[in-house]
């Protein structure tokens, strides 16, 4: 699996993650309208639904991010270094 990934370029990555990520953060922001007002009181894990909506909305959400996370350190391209020194302050 790691080599296919590789083997990915990276604008078929981006591609493939880039319509996922506004339609979830557009669920999460903006809920169906039967959602906005209705008081829907059906539990769901003994959690009321219109509560588990966003529960479950920003669990995909974060899934999402921790998957195109995992994928870029697959392929090297997470930025993680420090810089060698720290900039040094001189109070001036």
């Amino acid at each position: 699996m790691k080599d296919f990934i590789r083997g990915r370029s990276r604008r078929s990555i981006v591609i493939s993650f880039s319509p996922s990520m506004p339609s979830r953060w557009l669920f999460a922001l903006f809920p169906p309208l039967y959602l906005a007002g209705s008081g829907i009181r059906t539990p769901v894990l003994g959690i009321p639904f219109s509560i588990m909506y966003w529960v479950l909305d920003w669990a995909v959400l974060g899934l999402g991010l921790w998957g195109f996370y995992h994928v870029e350190n697959i392929r090297g391209e997470l930025d993680e270094g420090h810089p060698a020194t720290p900039p040094y302050l001189t109070g001036e």
